[in-house]
This record gives structure tokens, C-alpha cells and sequence, in this order.
């Protein structure tokens, strides 16, 4: 697993685990830290490579999941040329190890495909309105060539490949200095400061709990010949001027809301269509927001004493 260490790698690592597998975790540390899987080192069917995968690899693997490539747009585009390194270089290196090995491999793709959407919600059909020459390109255009290749790999090769089209996903692990809306609100509510609401705070997204997300994955890892993307995520939506207010009722916090400019080529509506996560996986989220807010408020309490 690239990116084992990073918040959705370290969960997805645990699930694997308590199913039997051994994970061969690789990470470079660009936004992993070894906080996030310090409490799987001790375990046998666990071990760690400090490794990036810009540069090849030479592992035996019969799966693989690519999950290496910082998320968030403070962290992709603090780098934004090594961000497109490792989508595009990364894929490159992932896919020669999978076609070596004869491993299934899924690549972690993103919603980010869609851009700025026309269409919502953004069934898999959908092509996507993308800023090739933005600030945000590095991460929407670098992972839109990682599902390229994917596919070219396909279709030259017979690989056995897998694509998820992940959308914002929350919880335990997240850094708190990741630029997130759901961490950012959480931290400066606890903090008792403003809650930063971009733009007039009626652009929507939909959370999607990271215990759902990584069975959305395992599911469509292990289920065989989708050779299409698939899109994981949770459908409910909600505008981000609303989910400062819960977040501050969730807190009991004394802050207040702030709007700031809506930044450059930011989406105004990120809303996936999970009908074929549904019909060929049998998946949807279990969670509720309220439930998911909670379990991840209680993290960052913890985490911030």
C-alpha cells in the first residue's frame, strides 16, 4: 500500500489486517506520519518501507492499493510539480510493479476529476470541468493522467485494475493543519476561533466517514472485473455555511463565522452518484454526519489536550 501511513492508508492498513492480510505499508512522509501506524508496528503481518514512489520498486505483492499523493490543496500545492510527479510518475512505477507481479492494483483517484462540475450530482459519465493551467491542476489533472494510464494499462496489458473515485471522507487521523473544512472547522471551534467559510458558504460537498470509505475500497478491490471507475462517497449534501453551524453546536464552541474569498478554481458543488457503487458492490455509507462528527470531534479533543 502507497500512502499506508497517511490518514485514509492507516485505516484502510487496520481493515486489511483484521482480515487476515499482510500489508506491506510504503510511505515517504510527506503527509504520513508514523503516529498514524506507530500501533501496528509490533505486528507480524505489518511492515513499513520509508519509500517514494516517483522512483521505482522491486517488491513481491499480489495487491496493490496506490494511495500515495498529499489530498489536500495546502499540501499539493505547497509542491505542486512533485504533486504531479506523483500521480503521473507514481502510476508509472505502481503499474510496472503490478504488470511484474501480476498483482490487481487499484489506483485512489478523486472527485477532483470532475473539477468545477455542471453537472450534480457527478455520475462516473461524467467528463468533468477541469482548469488545466490552475493552482488546483497539479492534483485534478496529475490524477486525471493516473486513471489514463490505468486504463492504457488495461487495455494493452490486461491488467487487472482498479479505480475509486474518492470524495471528501472525515475522521479519526486527519492532520489538523491539513487544510480540510472538516478539520479546520473542528480545531478552530475547539479553539474557541472564527470558523473560515470561503466564498458565501453555499457551496456544497458531502462527508463521506472513513470507516465506510475504506470498506467502499475493499469491497471494489475484491470484487472481480470493474474494469470502470467507481465512485465512493456519500451522497447526503450539505452547504459549508451549515456544516460550520454544526460543528459549532457538535463543540458547544463560542466562535463565530468568517468569509473569506472563495479560492481560485474552488468547486461549487462536489456531489457523487454512487448508483453503480451500489449496484455492483452492494455499497453505501452506514454512518450518519452526526455520528461521524462526533466520533472525529472527540479525536482532535483527545489530540489537542
Amino acid at each position: 500500500m502507497t500512502g499506508g501511513a497517511g490518514f485514509l492508508g492507516s485505516h484502510l492498513s487496520e481493515k486489511l489486517l483484521a482480515l487476515g492480510h499482510e500489508v506491506l505499508c510504503l510511505d515517504n512522509f510527506y503527509t504520513g506520519t508514523k503516529k498514524n501506524i506507530s500501533h501496528l508496528l509490533d505486528n507480524p503481518d505489518f511492515e513499513l518501507i520509508r519509500h517514494d514512489v516517483t522512483f521505482p520498486l522491486y517488491v513481491e505483492v499480489d495487491g496493490i492499493f496506490n494511495l500515495a499523493c498529499p489530498a489536500s490543496p495546502i499540501h499539493y500545492q505547497r509542491n505542486p510539480v512533485q504533486t504531479t510527479k506523483t500521480s503521473i510518475h507514481g502510476a508509472i512505477n505502481i503499474l510496472g510493479l503490478a504488470k511484474r507481479t501480476g498483482a490487481r492494483v487499484l489506483q485512489a483517484s478523486t472527485s477532483e476529476v470532475y473539477g468545477d462540475p455542471a453537472v450534480s450530482p457527478q455520475p462516473e459519465s461524467y467528463w468533468g470541468n477541469v482548469n488545466p493551467i490552475g493552482i488546483r491542476a497539479c492534483y485534478d489533472e496529475g490524477k486525471r493522467a493516473a486513471e489514463t494510464l490505468f486504463f492504457d494499462y488495461f487495455r494493452q496489458y490486461q491488467l487487472d485494475i482498479r479505480v475509486a473515485r474518492i470524495f471528501n471522507t472525515y475522521g479519526p487521523r486527519m492532520a489538523p493543519d491539513d487544510g480540510r473544512v472538516v478539520s479546520n472547522f473542528i480545531v478552530q471551534a475547539l479553539q474557541n476561533k472564527d470558523l473560515t467559510v470561503y466564498g458565501d458558504g453555499s457551496q456544497v460537498r458531502s462527508f463521506c466517514y472513513v470507516d465506510d470509505l475504506v470498506d467502499g475500497l475493499i469491497s471494489l478491490f475484491f470484487t472481480e472485473s470493474i474494469y470502470e471507475p467507481i465512485n465512493l462517497g456519500n451522497p447526503t449534501p450539505i452547504n459549508m455555511k451549515e456544516l460550520a453551524q454544526e460543528i459549532i453546536a457538535l463543540t458547544g464552541s463560542k466562535s463565530q463565522i468568517t468569509y473569506l474569498p472563495l479560492p481560485s478554481d474552488d468547486p461549487i458543488t462536489r456531489e457523487p452518484d454512487i448508483t453503480k457503487a451500489r449496484k455492483l458492490l452492494d455499497w453505501e455509507p452506514k454512518k450518519s454526519r452526526e455520528d461521524g462528527l462526533k466520533t472525529t470531534v472527540s479525536y482532535f479533543q483527545e489530540t489537542m489536550k
